[in-house]
């Protein structure tokens, strides 16, 4: 590791799902290795058993902070600013010690972040049942992430990077006007400037990875765009004037369009990123493509968050089962932020 690699924080999550595993997978690739000097944050004790589970042989040190850490030290810095214990939790269940421990981490962790102890901040995934367990009711990371950072527009964004899966040159980047709500909840929530400032959320951050002239193609909510009122008027009275706001502001915005077709001809090139009105509308596209390299980037925050797109994985955790390559193509994106 030099000098010059970004600094970058790495929480577990939830440390009865797979994000222990997939740390530790990620910290022994090369890939990661040459792109930042990470720290863990979490417990050593859960990281020491991932390390094993995954046959990393490292030597593992704990700090109090991350100003303790020697940057030039081979060795592996985990830092736990909770003081939660973990070691006796099985694996796979819902456990409102492992939400409370995953919520404290995350906090810490961006902390440091926005004091500037730490370039950017990478997270494997949270269980959200866990945390409402542990009397913490928020709907996911963008939420307390947001809370933390004292923001009030922000998006989630799934990026594909181009490659086999993307034909544009910059990659797909596919943010959501509507975050983790029911979908009886989501036309109720739909708002003019809210999809405004989506469409300029995904025009900066496409322009920061060097798109000069990012398309962006925004979704209707209805089936064929509302088939003129048949099925629904939020394409007239919401999304179309949110389309039209954005193109005064100089983004070349178009729509709104149907969402399977759109979706369709921005993976083939046609456009660099996409609005979506609600969560599954943009997920399941980018996800059945590209579900191992989908990169979740949270925009509209004064720092650099990004993760993997799959969750917990109860069912194969603590089992030698997991991949890293989302999190390690999560972990390379916020490096490539760092020198944006």
């Amino acid at each position: 590791m030099t000098r010059s690699l970004p600094k970058i924080a790495l929480t577990m999550g939830d440390v009865t799902g797979i994000g222990p595993e997939v740390v530790a997978r990620a910290l022994n690739d090369r890939r990661l290795q040459e792109c930042c000097r990470p720290v863990v944050v979490g417990h050593p004790e859960i990281l020491q058993r991932a390390m094993a589970l995954t046959g990393l042989e490292a030597t593992l040190t704990v700090v109090s902070s991350p100003a303790d850490i020697d940057w030039d030290s081979s060795r592996i810095a985990c830092w736990n600013p909770s003081t939660v214990e973990l070691t006796l939790i099985p694996a796979g269940v819902t456990d409102p010690r492992a939400g409370r421990a995953a919520y404290d981490c995350l906090v810490a962790a961006t902390h440091a972040v926005l004091q500037g102890d730490m370039d950017a901040l990478t997270t494997a995934p949270l269980n959200k049942a866990a945390l409402h367990a542990a009397g913490l009711h928020f709907p996911g990371h963008t939420e307390i992430l947001a809370a933390e950072c004292g923001v009030t527009e922000f998006a989630m964004m799934l990026y594909l990077p181009p490659g086999e899966w993307i034909q544009g040159i910059s990659g797909l980047g596919v943010a959501h006007v509507t975050l983790h709500t029911a979908i009886r909840h989501v036309p109720a929530l739909l708002t003019v400037s809210r999809i405004r400032e989506t469409v300029e959320l995904i025009d900066h951050f496409l322009k920061r990875i060097g798109c000069k002239t990012p398309r962006i193609g925004v979704c209707a909510l209805n089936p064929h765009a509302g088939e003129e009122g048949l099925f629904g008027d939020e394409e007239s009275t919401l999304i179309s004037p949110a389309v039209e706001a954005a193109q005064k502001r100089g983004i070349l915005a178009s729509g709104p369009l149907p969402a399977d077709a759109l979706l369709r001809r921005a993976i083939h090139g046609e456009f660099d990123g996409v609005a979506a009105m609600y969560h599954d509308q943009g997920h399941i596209a980018l996800k059945l493509i590209g579900f191992e390299h989908a990169v979740n980037v949270t925009l509209g925050l004064p720092m650099i968050r990004t993760s993997p797109s799959h969750g917990t994985a109860f069912d194969i955790a603590w089992k030698g089962l997991a991949r890293a390559d989302g999190f390690i193509a999560a972990v390379r994106t916020a490096a490539l932020l760092v020198h944006s």
